[in-house]
């Protein structure tokens, strides 16, 4: 049963350098590598930076840079410059959470979860359904990395 958003899980950042915007966040924010991962299927090299936690999980800003200008991110980039890619928010399952958006006509980019960042399961929903705004829905991991 879909019970709702939990919390804001992350903001997802697109950037040209992951090590030169890791180092920014880190001098500026004070905000610390949780994860880093490469992502084959998504086309990207990624980190998630600790933000804070709270009564229903963690929160990160999670950095993206494309593998190539042919990828989502990289194409975004060549569109937009660096900034604001999606907002990621929790979710307590993410499969129930897809049945009950989709039943009032939000379009799923997933019709079933698949894995994310920190081995979570996630899934999108299209941006022009939800403010312009690209919304990922994550169910954070039981064991997270």
């Amino acid at each position: 049963m879909f019970t709702g958003l939990t919390r804001i899980d992350h903001v997802g950042i697109a950037c040209h350098d992951l090590e030169d915007k890791i180092a920014f966040y880190e001098s500026t924010f004070g905000l610390v590598v949780a994860s880093r991962e490469v992502n084959e299927a998504q086309g990207v090299k990624e980190a998630m930076l600790h933000v804070a936690d709270g009564p229903s999980g963690s929160s990160y800003v999670q950095l993206l840079e494309p593998l190539g200008p042919d990828t989502p991110v990289g194409k975004f980039l060549a569109k937009r410059g660096e900034g604001v890619h999606h907002v990621g928010y929790g979710v307590d399952d993410v499969a129930a959470a897809l049945e009950a958006i989709g039943a009032k006509h939000v379009r799923l980019l997933d019709e079933r979860p698949r894995h994310g960042s920190m081995g979570a399961s996630i899934a999108f929903l299209h941006p022009k359904d939800v403010g312009g705004v690209l919304t990922e829905l994550v169910q954070a991991s039981e064991d997270p990395l």
